[in-house]
C-alpha cells in the first residue's frame, strides 16, 4: 500500500480508503461488514470513509465497532455531516452552527473515538452563511474533535470562497470528497484546478462506477443477484444511468487493456483515478473481504500514456465531462 499527503497537510492517507456507504448495515450483515474492515487492515488500507447519513447513523456505529481494538494514531477516520439523519426534523440536516455541533457528538459516539480525522461537509448549504458553516468547523477543530475539515461536491466557486474564509480562521481545510471515475470526469476542468489552488486534494468516491468497470454489467444480461444495480433499497436507482448498452458495450473493450496490464477490471479503473496527481486517495467499497484485497492491489501502479490513451478511445463519447454537473447535481435547498 502506497500513502499520499492529503491536501498541504502534513498527514498522509491510503491511496485506497474503504468506504460504507450503501454496504454496512444495509446490504451486507455486520458480520461480514467487520470482516471487510478487518480485511482492508490487513491490505494495508488505514483510510476509512463514513457518513452519519449513511443507514441513517447505523453504518457509523458498525464501523466505529469494527475498528475497535484498532491502534487509534495508525488509522484515519474521515465522516460527513449535512443530510438528514435521526427523524429528520428542522434542524437534522445542513450545515447550521447547531447541526455541526450536535452532529459531531453524535458521530464521535457511534465511531468510539475522541475525535476523527477529516470531518467533511457533505454537500454545500445554502440556506447557511458560509461564514457560520466555517466558524463551527474552526469551533470544532479548536475543540480537539476533529483533525481537518473538508467539503464533499462543492463546485471551484464554493471551494475558494470557503478556502479564503478558512485562512482567515486558520482551519485546515484540506480535501474535497468528489465522485470520478473512467466515465465521470466532471471535475476536472474548474473542481481539481480550483482545489489545487486552494491547498485540496480530492478524496475521490465511486471510482469502479459503482461497478459498472468491473465488468460484470453486459448488453442482454440480467444484473448479478446482489450486485449494486439489483438492489432495489438505492443501489439500482443510483446506478442506472451507467445501465445502457452503448456504455456497457463499451467498458467490455477495457478487458484486453486490463489483461495487458495484468489487472483486474476493478484494478484498472482504480489504478486510473490515482494517476490524476490531485487525487489522495480512492474510496473503494466492497460486500466480500476479498474484493478489498482485490481492490488494494491498485495502489502503486502506474498506467502508461499509451495505455491512458486507449482507455479513453475505447469509452469515446461514453464518458461524462460536463464541468456543470456538479452545481446541477447540488441541492437546491436544504433537505429537512
Amino acid at each position: 500500500m502506497k500513502y499520499r499527503y492529503l491536501g498541504n497537510s502534513g498527514m498522509k492517507v491510503s491511496e485506497i480508503c474503504y468506504g460504507n456507504w450503501l454496504t454496512h448495515a444495509s446490504q451486507i450483515e455486520n458480520e461480514t461488514a467487520i470482516a471487510c474492515v478487518h480485511a482492508a487492515l490487513d491490505a494495508g488500507i488505514s483510510s476509512f470513509d463514513t457518513a452519519d447519513v449513511y443507514a441513517n447513523t447505523k453504518a457509523e456505529k458498525v464501523l466505529g465497532k469494527a475498528l475497535k481494538g484498532q491502534r487509534r494514531e495508525s488509522i484515519e477516520i474521515l465522516t460527513k455531516v449535512f443530510w438528514p439523519t435521526g427523524p429528520g426534523g428542522h434542524n437534522d440536516c445542513g450545515l447550521s452552527r447547531k447541526h455541526i455541533m450536535e452532529a459531531i457528538d453524535g458521530s464521535l459516539r457511534r465511531l468510539r473515538t475522541d475525535y476523527v480525522d477529516v470531518y467533511q461537509a457533505h454537500r454545500y448549504d445554502v440556506e447557511t452563511p458560509l461564514e457560520e458553516t466555517m466558524l463551527a468547523f474552526a469551533d470544532v477543530v479548536g475543540a480537539g474533535k476533529a483533525l481537518y475539515i473538508g467539503v464533499s461536491e462543492w463546485t471551484a466557486d464554493q471551494i475558494a470562497a470557503a478556502a479564503g474564509l478558512a485562512d482567515e480562521l486558520r482551519v485546515p481545510l484540506v480535501s474535497n470528497q468528489a465522485q470520478y471515475s473512467m466515465l465521470w470526469r466532471v471535475i476536472e476542468e474548474r473542481v481539481i484546478p480550483a482545489s489545487k489552488a486552494a491547498g485540496l486534494s480530492q478524496v475521490c468516491f465511486s471510482p469502479i462506477a459503482q461497478g459498472v468497470l468491473t465488468g460484470k454489467y453486459q448488453v442482454g444480461r440480467k444484473p448479478p443477484k446482489k450486485s449494486r444495480a439489483a438492489d432495489a433499497k438505492g443501489g439500482a436507482t443510483i446506478i442506472e444511468r451507467f445501465m445502457n448498452d452503448t456504455l456497457l458495450s463499451r467498458v467490455q473493450g477495457l478487458r484486453p487493456i486490463a489483461a495487458e496490464l495484468s489487472l483486474t477490471m476493478a484494478q484498472l479503473a482504480v489504478a486510473w483515478v490515482l494517476q490524476n496527481d490531485n487525487v489522495a486517495c480512492a474510496i473503494v467499497g466492497g460486500s466480500r473481504p476479498e474484493q478489498l484485497t482485490e481492490n488494494a492491489g491498485a495502489s502503486g501502479v502506474v498506467i502508461p500514456p499509451e495505455f491512458m490513451a486507449r482507455i479513453d478511445e475505447a469509452l469515446g463519447d461514453s464518458v461524462e465531462r460536463d464541468p456543470d454537473k456538479t452545481e446541477q447535481n447540488a441541492p437546491k435547498q436544504r433537505p429537512c
